[in-house]
């Protein structure tokens, strides 16, 4: 039986994508420029990677098989003393879209506007990601984030016989220590709503728990991303209750019909510019988190007036 404390459900959790979701480009392009990589010729090798092994018998994951290829580029000379650090440094060069990283406080402030002195409420903002979490934690977003779900590296692997106790050994990325694919992403949704994220020790996403013992309800969650890559993501929150948001770049017409037709198929809610400083995305994103706020402080009206037993009475003849 879990530890956890009973959660208020006074949390409203929005979860962002990030390439092309938050930031108009992958976020390696400034890895690549930093080494002087092609990325065409990166991604073009990435993408063949499935049918040359495939030669071979071996069948490779196609969302995460770039990590891989990035740590032959680092072992072959190609990106000569890639460490975590670097990523770390690398990843304040991505190039947001307008309105971020300062959208994120707009949106905080919003919900804490709904607060009353006997009712806190928070909004939390997280990334899921297929990239790289130390470039998302070097970002300009990165102190706006509650959570990070991403692919991670390990420098020095432990040595057969290592000692538990010692630190590890710094060095360049050698190994994959986890990653996240299109499917998986769907975990960390759960992970939230169930607030594993907040209690590790006495909660695990494995857990049967009943829905009004959850951190979050699907139903004040938000998933905002931009493709068929999040589909998995979307149908989770659109079958359990939750928000989906499909966002594309104003000046690539082939990323609005990708919107359009993930909204035409009932994938997501609605669809909007991924601009965060004005327009249809930004006031439909207030809308909905007013929406969730009020209908939260309500909620919390209601329980508090059933707490209440009223005393007798008197009766007038």
């Amino acid at each position: 039986m879990s530890d956890a404390p009973p959660f208020p459900q006074n949390v409203i959790a929005i979860i962002w994508d990030f390439d092309k979701t938050l930031s108009p480009h992958y976020m390696q392009d400034p890895l690549f420029d930093a080494y002087s990589v092609n990325d065409k010729v990166f991604w073009a090798e990435v993408n063949a990677l499935p049918e040359y092994y495939k030669r071979a018998g071996i069948h490779i994951q196609p969302d995460t098989s770039y990590l891989s290829h990035l740590l032959t580029y680092v072992q072959q000379g190609k990106m000569p003393g890639l460490n975590n650090a670097r990523l770390n440094e690398l990843g304040g060069e991505i190039e947001l879209f307008p309105g971020l990283p300062d959208f994120f406080d707009i949106l905080k402030d919003l919900a804490i506007g709904f607060q009353t002195e006997d009712f806190k409420l928070t909004l939390e903002h997280y990334v899921v990601s297929t990239g790289l979490g130390e470039m998302i934690r070097g970002s300009k977003i990165a102190d706006k984030l509650d959570g990070i779900w991403a692919s991670e590296f390990i420098e020095t692997p432990a040595a057969v016989g290592y000692d538990p106790d010692s630190i590890p050994h710094s060095g360049v990325i050698s190994q994959i220590a986890g990653f996240l694919d299109n499917t998986t992403k769907t975990r960390a949704i759960f992970e939230i709503n169930k607030g594993v994220n907040k209690y590790p020790k006495e909660r695990s996403v494995n857990d049967t728990i009943e829905l009004a013992n959850r951190r979050v309800p699907f139903e004040n969650m938000i998933y905002v991303a931009d493709g068929p890559s999040d589909i998995p993501s979307f149908s989770v929150m659109r079958k359990n209750g939750g928000r989906a948001y499909a966002v594309y770049d104003e000046n690539d017409q082939k990323q609005f019909a990708q919107a359009e037709k993930l909204s035409s198929d009932e994938r997501v809610n609605a669809f909007g510019p991924a601009n965060y400083a004005t327009g249809q995305t930004v006031n439909w994103l207030k809308l909905k988190v007013s929406d969730m706020a009020q209908r939260l402080q309500k909620n919390n009206n209601e329980r508090r007036q059933r707490q209440v037993s009223r005393g007798p009475q008197h009766i007038d003849e």
